[in-house]
């Protein structure tokens, strides 16, 4: 089961694991979340297998705090999560 976002410090980043049913799930996610990346113009650090993706958003690099422009990216990436109906 998927865990929800977790903020960290040192350095400040939201994470979070997603878990797909399928690889084509996974693609389908991974495809959906680059356009939300690039309309928001936030590139997180992605790793995935073959069902899964880890998900790290970093804060800006002048700043020790997340802040807003990362917590609604985490919000659009779950927001895709529930459209595809995965957990």
């Amino acid at each position: 089961m998927s865990q929800q976002w977790q903020e960290r410090n040192r350095p400040a980043r939201l994470e979070r694991r997603y878990e797909f049913a399928d690889y084509q799930s996974l693609r389908d996610f991974l495809d959906r979340a680059a356009d939300v990346s690039e309309r928001e113009g936030l590139y997180p650090d992605m790793g995935f297998g073959r069902d899964y993706v880890n998900v790290t958003i970093h804060a800006d690099e002048q700043s020790n705090e997340v802040g807003e422009q990362q917590h609604r990216l985490a919000a659009e990436y779950d927001a895709l999560l529930e459209e595809q109906g995965t957990h």
